[in-house]
């Protein structure tokens, strides 16, 4: 029953644990790649403009339909339109959640290499043709990637067993402050550089004439990407929430918190890319290579290096921690299984699932699906196909299905003051199914 639901203790933890489930590792490095790729300011114009107008309204969307339900994913959908195959939706959530966090997991695992490597001094001195062929040393080893998803894994299931607000909530409390902190640090030591500055002016004055039709589309998929939109984890920590919470007000300071976040990256990475005469590399690379580069050329390499990828553990293990929530909380609801049992078998059979992802840049290498690797391959069909095919039916859900006056009435419960309704309605029906379909057939034909 929907009262003997766990809830959040406080909005600050909500608000933490959310922000927290959309930073992560790729949010770290895409941001920074998509910006420099887009023209710098004009990119970032077009980034907030669509938070606005489009991430905003789809997190109330996400949380509403969490919070009526007061169920999982699978279950949400099942509830609120009970005898129909809706359910289905939530179950192609579910399966991709769980796919994306067994090779989430593996590259989290690098970032635990990195930051003991850095901590040893494995990487100082190192320029880039160094770093690369460090980078696909420990990739390609057979045991340090399993070893580093095993332990991140394990962090993982610890902090979920102890349930939303022994577990979650209370790390979450203490991995945000922590990654937000590293961040102004690694930023007080970027400005620092002399002609940093250039870099600045370039990632926040935008050139309007570099604003185009791709341009404004990729940075929708940014904003889905960057917010973790379509993957139920912010569904998910809806239906933890009373019904006195507001919506709209908590969507609001999500999505500036993760704006925030996302800027003080930006303002780390490019700054020390224009100093330094550094193109930056396409995807992980970015971190792996291309930062330590960086790091290396500055006093107390060994110190920068470290606190990034401390930085980089902790928003990783965030993330990953909502993606198992979303995969425990099926069989807590409606299995009746005890959390602990279900956190740590999930934790085991995701693990073992993940393995090939982790030696597939190793020994299995040669292992090639539609032109990629397993990890890749795994991340593309999660990613481009599962994740906007259900973040696409849920907004058709909640739009045509359940019906946006059963959702606003479900809004005004914790924000009776809701001056938005209609304009929120109209992007809900019309706007946004748009923007992920774009998203969901460019991803396909790739």
């Amino acid at each position: 029953m929907a009262g003997q639901r766990e809830h959040w203790n406080s909005r600050s933890g909500f608000i933490l644990a959310t922000v927290g489930s959309a930073v992560g590792l790729g949010n770290i490095w895409r941001f920074p790649t998509a910006v420099v790729r887009n023209g710098g300011g004009a990119f970032l114009l077009l980034f907030l403009i669509i938070v606005l107008f489009i991430g905003v309204p789809m997190i109330i969307a996400e949380l509403t339909l969490g919070r009526k339900s007061q169920k999982n994913l699978v279950s949400t959908f099942s509830t609120l339109a009970p005898g129909s195959k809706w359910w289905i939706v939530g179950l192609i959530g579910w399966a991709a959640v769980f796919i994306i966090l067994s090779f989430y997991s593996v590259i989290a695992g690098w970032s635990l290499i990195y930051f003991l490597g850095s901590l040893l001094g494995f990487f100082s001195g190192l320029d880039t043709e160094g770093l690369t062929q460090a980078h696909n040393q420990i990739v390609g080893n057979p045991i340090l990637p399993i070893l580093g998803q095993a332990i991140f894994m394990v962090v993982t299931v610890i902090v979920v067993l102890y349930g939303v607000t022994k577990g979650i909530e209370r790390w979450s409390k203490i991995f945000m402050p922590g990654i937000i902190l590293i961040l102004f640090v690694l930023l007080g030591r970027t400005l620092l550089l002399e002609g940093a500055a250039e870099g600045v002016l370039w990632f926040l004055r935008p050139d309007l004439d570099l604003i185009n039709l791709n341009t404004a589309l990729d940075a929708v998929g940014q904003v889905f990407f960057s917010f973790s939109l379509g993957m139920g984890a912010i569904l998910t920590y809806g239906s933890y929430l009373s019904p006195r919470e507001n919506i709209p007000q908590s969507a609001v300071l999500i999505s500036l918190s993760d704006v925030i976040i996302a800027l003080l990256m930006g303002l780390i990475v490019i700054p020390a890319l224009f100093v330094f005469n550094v193109e930056p590399e396409v995807g992980p690379g970015i971190i792996f290579v291309t930062l330590p580069a960086i790091f290396n050329v500055l006093p107390g390499s060994m110190i920068w290096s470290s606190l990034f990828f401390l930085m980089l553990s902790f928003a990783a293990l965030t993330s990953s921690v909502s993606l198992l929530e979303v995969v425990v909380a099926y069989f807590v609801d409606e299995k009746k299984w005890p959390r602990p049992a279900a956190a740590i078998s999930l934790g085991i059979l995701n693990f073992m699932l993940g393995v090939p992802s982790a030696l597939s840049k190793g020994i299995l290498s040669d292992q090639i699906i539609l032109g990629m690797d397993i990890l890749d391959s795994m991340d593309f069909f999660a990613s481009n196909v599962l994740l906007p095919l259900g973040g696409l039916l849920t907004v058709i859900f909640l739009a045509w299905v359940w019906g946006t006056d059963k959702a606003m009435a479900e809004i005004i419960k914790g924000s009776p003051h809701f001056k938005w309704g209609k304009a929120w309605s109209f992007v809900i029906r019309f706007i946004i199914p748009v923007a992920i379909a774009y998203i969901f057939i460019s991803g396909i034909l790739g």
